[in-house]
Formats: C-alpha cells, sequence, structure tokens
C-alpha cells in the first residue's frame, strides 16, 4: 500500500473552510503505513507462451501498454526506436542501451502515474507561475494566508494546526535538496510522495514515530502500536486480530526483542527491503534480447525483438488467442 501523501496532498482531494485547511485528525492507520512496491504488471509473466503482456506493462507502464495494443506493427516498431534513443540519451549517449539505462527506463515509467498527480496540482502550488514552488506559495495554498504572528488565530486547535505546519516545513526542507527554498517538479515530488525517494526515508520514520510515540520516549512500543490500528470501546473484549497484531509486534517488527520498536525497526516496517523489480526486468529482457552477449543493447538487438518489449494490434490477437488455447 501506498504510504501517505503530505497533509498537503489530502487539500487537494478535501477542500475543508474557507482557507482550505487539511483536517487535524487526517492520516493513516495501521497497514496504511508501510509502503510495499506495486507490481510491475499484474499479468502472469509467461514468455514460453509467446504472452509478453508481463514484460509491456513493466517495460511501458499499463496505460502506454494499451496505447501500443492498438498500434500497427509498423507504428509499435516505430515508437519503440523513438523510446530507445530516449533511454540512450538519457543515460551516456553512446549508441547502446546498458543495463543500468534500461533498469533508469523501467523505474521511470513505474512512477508514471506519481508525476501525473504531481503535474495535475501543480498550478494550485505555482501561484505565481515561475515553474517553480517555493515554500511560502505551498504554505499559502494549504493553510491559508496569515499575517505573522497571527497563524491560525481563527481556529480552533491552532498548536495542532501549527505542530502540523511545522512538520510540512520539515518535510520540505528535506525534499528541497538545493536549499534554495524552491522546489523543482522532482522535489515537489519528493515532498508529496517521500516513500519514492530514499532521500526522504529519515523523515519518513521520523513522522511516523512522532505519529505513534505517544510517550514522548523515542520509541514505539505495543500498547502505541495497537493503538494505531484498534481503540476499544468500555468492556469490550479484544478482537482475536487484535492478538494477532500484538504477536506480529513481538514476532516480526520488534527485530532486536527489546520490546520495542526504535527507528531502524520503524523503517524496517514501514518501507520494508523489497527485491528492485525494475533491475530484474532490466535483465531479462536484455538476457533475452542480447544475441551478441555483449552486455548491452543495440537498438537493432531490441527492434529484433520487439514484440518482447511492446505490443501491438498483431501481437495483442496472438495473445488472445494464446489465452483462450490455455483455456480450453
Amino acid at each position: 500500500m501506498m504510504w501517505r501523501a503530505s497533509l498537503l496532498l489530502l487539500l487537494l482531494l478535501l477542500r475543508h473552510g474557507a482557507q482550505g485547511k487539511p483536517s487535524p485528525d487526517a492520516g493513516p492507520h495501521g497497514q496504511g503505513r508501510v509502503h510495499q512496491a506495486a507490481p510491475l504488471s499484474d499479468a502472469p509473466h509467461d514468455d514460453s507462451h509467446g504472452n509478453f503482456q508481463y514484460d509491456h506493462e513493466a517495460f511501458l507502464g499499463r496505460e502506454v501498454a494499451k496505447e501500443f495494443d492498438q498500434l500497427t506493427p509498423e507504428e509499435s516498431q516505430a515508437r519503440l526506436g523513438r523510446i530507445v534513443d530516449r533511454m540512450d540519451r538519457a543515460g551516456d549517449g553512446d549508441g547502446w542501451v546498458s543495463l543500468a539505462e534500461l533498469r533508469a527506463w523501467i523505474a521511470h515509467t513505474q512512477q508514471r502515474h506519481i508525476r501525473d498527480s504531481v503535474s495535475a496540482a501543480w498550478d494550485t502550488y505555482d501561484t505565481d507561475r515561475d515553474g517553480r514552488v517555493g515554500w511560502e506559495e505551498l504554505r499559502n495554498a494549504t493553510y491559508g494566508h496569515y499575517a505573522p504572528g497571527e497563524e491560525f488565530h481563527d481556529v480552533e486547535d491552532a498548536e495542532t494546526y501549527k505542530k502540523m505546519l511545522a512538520r510540512d516545513e520539515r518535510r520540505f526542507r528535506v525534499a528541497d535538496q538545493d536549499g534554495d527554498s524552491m522546489a523543482t517538479r522532482e522535489e515537489l515530488t519528493a515532498f508529496l510522495h517521500p516513500e519514492e525517494f530514499p532521500h526522504m526515508r529519515d523523515i519518513v520514520i521520523a513522522e511516523t514515530l512522532e505519529d505513534l510515540d505517544r510517550n514522548k520516549d523515542g520509541y514505539v512500543q505495543v500498547e502505541e502500536y495497537i493503538a494505531d490500528l484498534y481503540s476499544a470501546e468500555p468492556g469490550e473484549e479484544e478482537p482475536a486480530w487484535v492478538q494477532t497484531e500484538r504477536q506480529q509486534f513481538r514476532d516480526f517488527r520488534d527485530l532486536n526483542k527489546d520490546g520495542h520498536l526504535d527507528g531502524s525497526e520503524v523503517g524496517h516496517w514501514v518501507l520494508p527491503p523489497a527485491q528492485d523489480q525494475p533491475l530484474v526486468e532490466a535483465n531479462h529482457l536484455l538476457h533475452e534480447s542480447d544475441t551478441d552477449k555483449d552486455g548491452r543493447l543495440s537498438k537493432a538487438e531490441i527492434l529484433g525483438n520487439w514484440n518482447m518489449f511492446v505490443g501491438s494490434q498483431a501481437t495483442n490477437y496472438g495473445e488472445d488467442l494464446t489465452r483462450h488455447h490455455d483455456e480450453l
């Protein structure tokens, strides 16, 4: 599941009141905190039967793969050729596609939906239309305009909003890698989707600790962990699934068995180690297409195995026949 975006992103989805302040109660609960990388495709990886749908969706992204399925084979190969040129230009531009360049392309396509969501919200933030989002623009778009010293004077829980503002500013400073107080699209994406960026890992962990650590001892105790999942009514017997969560905490969350979670263990929980799926797929495509076995791909090699990389009307029809045959 996707770990929560900033409270700022919630503003765009649910405007609250005249100034559009996010709710102080907004936030993730339970497994919503855990970021698991989505599969590159839900299709079976079944090359042996001539079904390359998994590879198409991994290489192009799901929506673009559907577009290619409507193209003629000639159109599909021509567009693939342009993609090959883009992959090489984005790398070292030496005329070959390396494993690293292929992996970078697959990772890029898999994050297209994230970049699209940021692009859709960009004009809301970039109020002066200078192509960057300053902290003040972002703050005002989220929390409203206040004169210095009058922040949140018109809301009941002013202290909660002040903490939210300080938290968003801290996250912005981490996302703003060049420290100029102006966010590029990449930096704003890191702010809104910190779970996708290695340099934002510590801020994800810090925010999760702050959310759960009610006694402010710097750790997540088992009761704090459970309180994030379940709130018991007076006299209510604890459900079996909550008891299972307690066992999960002891067996799998508390790695060093000291009775609580430190920052490292919180990180292992909410941002668990995962297989580098783009690298696995890049290795697969290179292995299947590298006819001269030199560890890199020429444009001719990719186009020579084009139907593994992209679909077309012809390959889509063939895959339909294969699925029909298997069902019989």
